[in-house]
């Protein structure tokens, strides 16, 4: 019995180890560059196919694809429907570890010859730094990947003297739905579909099993891979759980289809392998696996909209929306997690403005105290967050980014105690005299608000705040120069000027916080870092007391 296990064992973990570390060491050596593909390159469900299939192929993880794709869709990078697109093709793309496997890693014994592999990948990434490391590691990965795959044959011949499990019954759908749920259940405990391919075709090429019972297995680990991924989002946002529950949709749909029809596909797959000159066994259950997800690719993309709406209507939006982008589980990615709490930033600044708006144009200057008790909430909910995104001190980016998020943070919190002050204390801008200003101020609020609803707009609406100043110290000026020709009592006036001094904090306060988001949005996009000294305060209009006094 332990020369079943231990070879078995030991050959599986090899793999699985060497499949992370492939998968983490591409990732990082490319530096991004995967990433950032899988955020441009989703403008229609075909892009977003290819995309999701080449990025997939590329980090021989489609785990690896999901969880990247699920964290852009919860910062909002990447819209839901455009998602389903980028997770279907990592289905296909994840076809690809089965053909390396078939057609190289148990034809030649490849474990010895990628043994030097191992040795420079550990030197490397003992010695080297920064993109050499990764690539060391996932030299170590891919040496580590045959090893454990010929460690793991071993075992299997062992395993094909002693049980006979070809024999167990594989005939009939109930029978092949059985060993689709054994496949199912092996990848959701190793949380690695490719090690569970990897197994039954070792298994195959062993003849331990027959080629429909791992025709089953391999449709088994390929709902079972978008299970794994799913288990990951149980704690995420409503977004990540819905792209984790349309990979499960689309593989269990594509798998179901082939478990019923597993006969005409097995013929299929067997003729396309015998006509294009493949050899039998593993390499035609690899083209198995890659025609049964190719046939839910055909019958079920150009239909990811309607996809898309049965996940919504499954999983409807719920809770703060001001606070929707952020998941916990985005922490590990910084630069998604800055973009995630943006989002968030520009949305109660937003919502800010329209309760301002409100306000200046409701005669009785009443705005709903709940609405401001949110944005309270969703504001100290996205300082935590933004504090606890954990940043490399050598990317300066991100830290400035940070740091002008953090400015912005403190400049939402004391606009919206500005609008609370003025509802408390009941201001009214009903007078005449009050409507230049207040359409110079509606102004500004519609600047600001052009510009955080422009993706990719860096401009800044803040520069037009000391116009509106100067404008609002003139009409003071003249309101107290007025005063002594007027009827009004010294009290009225009084009231009049603190009215316009509430005006022109409000339009300070606006172009301080348009300011540091549209710098930290354009830190995002690259242009030069923010300065880090303190702000200085805008110097003010000289105050007209002393002229009107006198």
């Amino acid at each position: 019995m332990l020369d079943i296990l231990f070879p078995f064992a030991g050959g599986l973990g090899l793999f699985l180890t060497g499949m992370m570390l492939l998968s983490s060491g591409l990732v990082s050596f490319a530096g991004g560059a995967l990433q950032r593909a899988l955020v441009r390159f989703t403008s229609t469900p075909l892009r977003a196919f290819a995309s999701g299939t080449v990025i997939t192929a590329a980090m021989q993880s489609s785990t690896a694809t999901t969880l990247t794709l699920i964290g852009f869709v919860s910062a909002g990078l990447i819209p839901f429907s455009q998602a389903i697109g980028v997770v279907i093709g990592a289905s296909l793309g994840n076809t690809a570890v089965g053909w390396v496997v078939a057609t190289a890693g148990l034809k030649i014994n490849l474990g010895f010859y990628t043994l030097p592999l191992v040795g420079l990948g550990a030197l490397l990434r003992l010695f080297a730094r920064g993109r050499p490391a990764d690539l060391g590691q996932a030299l170590t990965g891919f040496g580590l990947l045959f090893l454990g795959l010929g460690t793991l044959q071993e075992g299997m011949r062992v395993l094909a003297e002693t049980f006979h499990l070809a024999a167990l019954p594989s005939e009939g759908f109930s029978a092949r739905l059985l060993i689709m749920l054994i496949g199912l259940a092996m990848t959701t405990a190793l949380q690695s579909s490719a090690a569970a391919v990897a197994t039954t075709l070792t298994a195959l090429h062993t003849e331990t099993i027959n080629f429909d019972q791992a025709a089953a297995l391999v449709v088994g680990a390929a709902i079972g891979t978008a299970v794994a991924g799913a288990l990951v989002t149980l704690a995420g946002t409503v977004y990540a759980r819905r792209t984790a529950v349309a990979h499960i949709l689309f593989n269990l749909a594509a798998g179901l289809i082939a478990i019923a029809l597993l006969p005409l596909y097995s013929t299929t797959a067997h003729w396309i392998a015998s006509h294009s000159g493949l050899a039998p066994g593993p390499t035609t259950l690899a083209a198995f696996h890659t025609l049964f997800i190719a046939v839910g690719v055909v019958l079920i993309l150009p239909f990811t909209g309607t996809l898309a709406r049965i996940v919504e209507w499954l999983l409807p939006e719920r809770g703060d929306v001001y606070t929707q982008h952020l998941d916990t589980t985005l922490l590990t990615v910084p630069e998604v997690a800055l973009e995630a709490s943006q989002r968030s930033l520009e949305k109660i600044a937003l919502a800010l403005l329209g309760l301002y708006e409100r306000y200046l144009t409701t005669p009785s200057g009443e705005v709903p105290s709940q609405n401001l008790l949110a944005l309270q909430r969703a504001l100290d909910q996205t300082f935590s967050f933004i504090s606890r995104i954990p940043l490399p001190s050598e990317d300066d980016s991100l830290v400035d980014r940070r740091i002008a998020q953090l400015q912005a943070t403190d400049h939402l919190h004391r606009f919206r105690g500005h609008l609370q002050d003025g509802v408390q204390t009941r201001l009214q801008f009903n007078d005449a005299m009050y409507q230049p200003t207040l359409n110079q101020l509606r102004s500004l609020f519609a600047q600001a608000r052009t510009h955080l609803e422009a993706d990719g707009d860096t401009a800044d609406p803040g520069a037009s705040e000391l116009a509106f100043a100067k404008a609002s110290s003139r009409a003071r000026q003249h309101l107290l120069l007025e005063a002594g020709r007027s009827r009004k009592s010294p009290a009225m006036v009084l009231r009049n000027v603190e009215h316009f001094r509430w005006l022109e904090r409000a339009a300070h306060l606006l172009g301080r916080l348009s300011h540091h988001l549209l710098l930290s949005r354009s830190v995002q996009a690259g242009e030069p870092s923010p300065d880090r000294e303190e702000e200085q305060p805008r110097k003010r209009p000289e105050e007209p007391l002393a002229e009107a006094a006198s």
